[in-house]
């Protein structure tokens, strides 16, 4: 299928041909027949893209804050290898999408095969949409005035809270395309709209919907003819939907504005607010998330979970409705703002030149006969008799910054890379040579010629793609952790006997060149070490997917299984018990700053502290290791000292975490054989051990490890 993105590395806006997205759980499979171009939004994305790196710096001063931090605790290197490669993950455009329901995911019931729905999908001929983003579309508006829907939201959802009555002066400062139907709204909830906009196409169609509409550029004074329309009161609300850099909106509007006036922000505007403006007038300003209630809400968006009606009256989808209602029974007509109809293919003559662009809403329409291809061949290649061949399951940041670099760089064979979305395995599988991008991860796991399959999805998939792969009768490497419970765990090691391949997991810290130092220089004795490992792991908000126990298994088992598998290997010994201590009073099963005690068979004694809340600007890892009146510092993968070594020489080098290690020797483990990277037994004893950890702060006790 084919989909716009928009590259924001080198501005271009790309027609790019990427597979079929799968349908999930929860979701609706669309076939899209039309999509409408928000040119407002759009373009910012588009000509951010074309910026320059000074450019775009200005514009996120934010990141550019985080890119220093990071370039003082990591290396210059690392931290410009990042930013290039988040730069280099092209950007799906548009959110207004109107097509054909083709498949329904799991748990969905409210939509059927063949339903006409209008999304918040992208500009693609197939979109994979959460049930929650989706609404049904009446019989009597066609799919044109259907796509009309999202953006109309956006301004239904400022003037639900603007909450305006019958008979009030409401302002819409923004004749745009959210600006008009905001203001055609306004009028069908019994208010006297005026409008002020610069451009006159804007003003006129303004003027036939009956929107006493102004144009400033006439020498008109918005606030003394919001004054004189309303005898000196001044509007009860505004709703500003333009965009501009300028503080003086935000100043006039606040003018305008009666006693105790509203101000509700939907575009984006200099805020560089006047107190006095506002204090005399106790004016309330409130500025407007998209769509409505249930907007970046996880729960809501993406697994399905609804407000209940009685509580939260309007959410996003409930806005969706509303629109398309308001068009089926003309209170709301969007046809005279259509200003042009273009295939897909034709998409250039809108996104060629944004900038200069007089149209207000711009109709993409896609054909009618599609096939729907899962798999796409982007290279010409044969892997017959070949050994190391491999699929990768996931295309997310981690994939497209660390694993695949370290897998080119390794002469590794790629055949397949899977993502769910089929856009980011496509621009992976250009970028780094593989054959095939593919929204179906079992197509891989039928191919003969593949042996090894890596799995670095979110975490609560891997225990079942790890499965299906041994299942396969294929070697599996899965990113850390390899299971978030004990039955998937039991389920992985029943498999691994009755299947015997390989299983690796991404422990890659032991493989790093100062840990492979710090081994060598303590000696494979089996005398006891202390050691005490810190992870300055940095805050990350409660809502991100990590944290949830289900998906993400939380930072303990999804992170800190790294140290303890380094610290096994340090040791030259498994974990026989756990004891885990959280701060806090009355600390979560799901902390992410905790303090873990570890027990040895060899008699080693181990303290991790896993932190979330130090400064980025300190060393992210640190690894103390005391033996026999010895003492070893490792900072940060970047140094290493030694005390009371005799011959041993402090080293200073770039930050090597040990990824390179690890897939060169996956690698060559797959193409010449042997044993695993790290043994089974092993593996296991670690994930157990994160589990024992959990257990520990649940219980307030040490847990044994069996």
């Amino acid at each position: 299928m084919k989909q716009i993105i928009q590259d924001l590395k080198k501005g271009d806006t790309i027609l790019e041909e990427v597979p079929v997205p799968r349908v999930k759980a929860g979701s609706v499979l669309i076939k899209t027949t039309r999509t409408l171009v928000s040119l407002g939004t759009e373009r910012m994305l588009v000509d951010f893209g074309k910026a320059n790196f000074i450019q775009k710096a200005k514009q996120q001063p934010d990141k550019v804050k985080m890119v220093m931090d990071k370039v003082k605790t990591d290396g210059l290197r690392p931290t410009m290898e990042a930013v290039f490669n988040k730069l280099g993950q092209p950007l799906p455009l548009g959110y207004c999408n109107v097509g054909e329901v083709v498949a329904v995911g799991k748990g969905v019931t409210e939509f059927s095969v063949g339903d006409r729905v209008a999304s918040n999908g992208n500009h693609a001929e197939f979109v994979c949409v959460p049930k929650n983003l989706v609404a049904k579309i009446p019989d009597n508006v066609t799919d044109e005035e259907a796509a009309f829907t999202v953006i109309g939201a956006i301004g239904l959802q400022g003037i639900r809270l603007l909450n305006p009555t019958f008979g009030e002066t409401m302002v819409v400062v923004g004749l745009g395309l959210i600006g008009l139907i905001t203001a055609e709204l306004l009028q069908a909830n019994g208010c006297n709209v005026i409008g002020f906009d610069f451009d006159p196409q804007k003003i006129a169609i303004a003027k036939e919907k009956g929107i006493t509409a102004v144009n400033p550029a006439d020498g008109t004074d918005q606030v003394k003819f919001v004054e004189s329309l309303t005898n000196g009161i001044g509007a009860d609300g505004v709703i500003i939907t333009a965009s501009n850099k300028s503080n003086e909106i935000i100043s006039q509007s606040a003018n305008m504005c009666r006693k105790r006036g509203r101000i509700v922000l939907i575009g984006v505007i200099g805020l560089n607010i006047s107190r006095a403006d506002f204090y005399e007038k106790e004016i309330s300003f409130q500025v407007s998330c998209s769509y409505g209630a249930g907007r970046y809400d996880d729960e809501y968006e993406q697994k399905g979970n609804d407000y209940p009606i009685g509580y939260v009256r309007w959410t996003e989808k409930r806005n969706f409705e509303a629109v398309l209602n308001a068009i089926s029974k003309k209170k709301l007509d969007v046809k005279p703002l259509i200003t042009d109809r273009v295939p897909l293919d034709e998409y250039q003559k809108i996104y060629g030149d944004m900038s200069n662009s007089k149209s207000i809403a711009s109709i993409l329409e896609y054909s009618s006969e599609k096939e729907q291809k899962r798999t796409i061949q982007l290279v010409d290649k044969t892997f017959e008799g070949q050994k190391g061949v491999i699929g990768i399951i996931g295309a997310g940041n981690f994939t497209s910054s660390t694993i695949l670099p370290n897998l080119k760089k390794a002469n590794a064979n790629m055949k397949y890379i899977a993502s769910s979305g089929g856009l980011s395995s496509t621009i992976m599988a250009k970028k780094y040579g593989i054959t095939n991008s593919t929204t179906d991860y079992q197509e891989m796991l039928k191919d003969s010629e593949v042996d090894l399959v890596l799995v670095t999805t979110q975490h609560n998939m891997h225990a079942k793609m790890t499965l299906d792969v041994m299942q396969a009768g294929k070697s599996v490497f899965v990113e850390k952790p390899l299971a978030l419970t004990k039955e998937e765990l039991d389920q992985i090691i029943e498999a691994h006997q009755s299947k015997n391949v390989n299983v690796s997991v991404g422990f890659n810290r032991r493989f790093a060149p100062l840990a492979k130092q710090m081994k060598k220089s303590l000696g494979n004795g089996t005398n006891p070490i202390n050691i005490v490992a810190t992870m300055n792991a940095g805050f990350i908000p409660k809502d991100v997917w990590v944290h949830d126990m289900e998906v993400g298994g939380g930072r303990i088992i999804g992170e800190a299984c790294h140290y303890i598998d380094l610290c096994s290997y340090l040791t030259g010994s498994k974990v026989t018990a756990v004891c885990m201590n959280a701060m806090g009073i009355n600390p979560e099963e799901n902390t992410d700053n905790a303090s873990i005690l570890l027990k040895y068979e060899n008699g080693s004694n181990v303290v991790i502290n896993y932190f979330a809340n130090g400064s980025k600007s300190y060393s992210k890892e640190r690894v103390e290791v005391y033996s026999q009146e010895r003492t070893l510092i490792m900072d940060n993968w970047r140094k290493l000292k030694g005390y009371g070594f005799k011959g041993f020489s402090n080293t200073s080098s770039k930050q090597d975490k040990g990824h390179f290690n690890q897939f060169q020797a996956l690698v060559e483990q797959q193409k010449k054989g042997g044993g695993p990277i790290i043994t089974f037994d092993e593996i296991v004893n670690t994930t157990k051990a994160t589990f024992a950890a959990i257990d520990s702060l649940k219980e307030g006790k040490w847990i044994s490890v069996k």
